[in-house]
């Protein structure tokens, strides 16, 4: 949705038991995560007009969160089944 947090824990509810475990022990999905709620946070602001940006650079943080998130989701997959 337009003008609202896209946060991993909300996006994959099933896996919430997953996303804490991997946000305790693994730092490489420590970082996706981090740069992801990062990109997350700019482009929020973008939307709310709080800070003002080109729409080129918008719609490539845009690209930059979506390629993140299939990433994270291919992890949790990876890593096991839903709670």
């Amino acid at each position: 949705m337009f003008g609202e947090h896209h946060d991993i824990p909300k996006e994959f509810p099933e896996y919430k038991d997953v996303i804490k475990r991997l946000c305790e022990e693994d730092s490489d999905f420590q970082l996706m995560y981090v740069e992801y709620h990062g990109l997350d946070d700019e482009i929020l602001k973008i939307e709310q007009n709080i800070e003002a940006t080109s729409d080129t650079y918008a719609e490539e943080l845009k690209k930059k969160r979506a390629l993140l998130k299939d990433r994270i989701y291919n992890r949790l997959v990876e890593e096991g089944a839903p709670a």
